[in-house]
């Protein structure tokens, strides 16, 4: 069980509402410890069990599904914890992961690994244009958890996600050059 702000999140948090259970990475978000890493990891393993029955088109399917009901399951989750962007709300990083390695794949090991750290790296420290989005849509004083904030915590990390891939593509043209 962790706190965030003033709410106890707890499996029994986790199973009060479906939305909770998709918005905490079906529990991945309950981790004590790097919560936004250990929903990222469940997002790589989890796609690539998946992709044994997902092709390109049902992942573009899934990522685009899972894209519009994380934006309802993260709003509604951020406003039953009275946080707008909790750390144990790691369905940003899931979806977010799942293009990263949708838009990479067939890749090999090194490469997934790589994409793995260059994703937290960016989602963590939040440089240029990921702090941006973060910052764009932080609740402004008096303000309601609403939609905005629930866009908020899904943007920064598909910002993150298009980063990695582009310092993947420079790396990959860098080193075949």
């Amino acid at each position: 069980m962790m706190t965030v702000g003033s709410q106890r999140v707890s499996a029994r948090f986790m199973f009060r509402h479906p939305a909770h259970g998709l918005a905490l990475g079906f529990g991945s978000g309950l981790s004590p410890k790097a919560p936004g890493t250990v929903g990222t990891l469940w997002a790589w393993v989890s796609f690539l069990v998946f992709s044994h029955w997902l092709g390109p088109v049902g992942w573009g399917l899934l990522i685009a599904a899972g894209t519009l009901l994380g934006w309802w399951a993260c709003t509604l989750t951020a406003q039953h914890m009275g946080v707008a962007d909790p750390s144990a709300i790691v369905w940003d990083e899931v979806v977010a992961f799942w293009f990263v390695l949708w838009v990479l794949m067939p890749a090999s090991w090194l490469m997934q690994l790589a994409a793995f750290v260059l994703f937290r790296y960016f989602d963590a420290a939040k440089p240029g244009p990921v702090g941006w989005a973060d910052r764009h849509f932080k609740l402004r004083p008096g303000q309601a958890i609403g939609w905005r904030q629930g866009l908020g915590i899904l943007l920064d990390d598909a910002v993150a996600a298009l980063c990695t891939l582009l310092s993947l593509a420079v790396w990959v043209r860098l080193w075949n050059s």
